[in-house]
């Protein structure tokens, strides 16, 4: 891959692109074999890097991606836990003939839905804010020549990456199941 320490990064593979395709033209222009294998490399290359930036594993309330992790925000995991037992209870409801039963599961399971929504825009707000804030407190300590705060900087946009990469993946997976789901 790139030259660059951070193979996770989402601005180096659009970079990486942007010269894939300057070396796809001059390999079109010139009609070079070798002009048109560096385009490919470098598209490859670029490709790669997209598809690790976005990769993420959930592992319980638990996001961790090729450059960091993050806790989920504690609404995530307690929606999600009541869409199950709101499902259950609707369902168990539903085969028995109770009807009070029925409509409690449903409404737990749409309380369920809005609880996990609402953590699931949090920690993208938190997300974005700890990229951004690591971004610029990274820059700032690269200036200073300030290592430690540096440092600190870049786990804090790491954290907000994985972060949001847990998100994009739960929504994905929603997408997924109920193609109607709309985010």
């Amino acid at each position: 891959m790139s030259g660059n320490k951070d193979q996770t990064s989402t601005l180096q593979s659009v970079v990486d692109k942007a010269s894939a395709a300057i070396s796809s033209g001059i390999g079109a222009l010139t009609g070079n074999p070798a002009d048109k294998r560096e385009a490919e490399t470098k598209r490859a290359t670029a490709d790669a890097e997209s598809d690790l930036s976005h990769a993420a594993a959930k592992a319980g309330p638990f996001t961790i991606t090729p450059s960091g992790a993050a806790k989920d925000d504690p609404n995530r995991s307690a929606g999600s836990w009541n869409q199950t037992v709101g499902s259950a209870k609707e369902a168990v409801g539903g085969l028995v003939g109770a009807e009070g039963l029925k409509q409690e599961g449903a409404r737990q399971n749409e309380e369920g839905k809005a609880q996990e929504a609402e953590g699931q825009v949090k920690d993208l707000g938190k997300g974005l804010s700890d990229r951004v804030g690591g971004a610029i407190g990274g820059a700032v300590a690269g200036l200073t020549g300030n290592a430690a705060q540096q440092s600190e900087a870049q786990r804090q946009h790491d954290e907000g990456k994985a972060r949001q990469r847990g998100v994009e993946a739960d929504l994905q997976k929603q997408v997924e199941k109920d193609p109607d789901f709309k985010a």
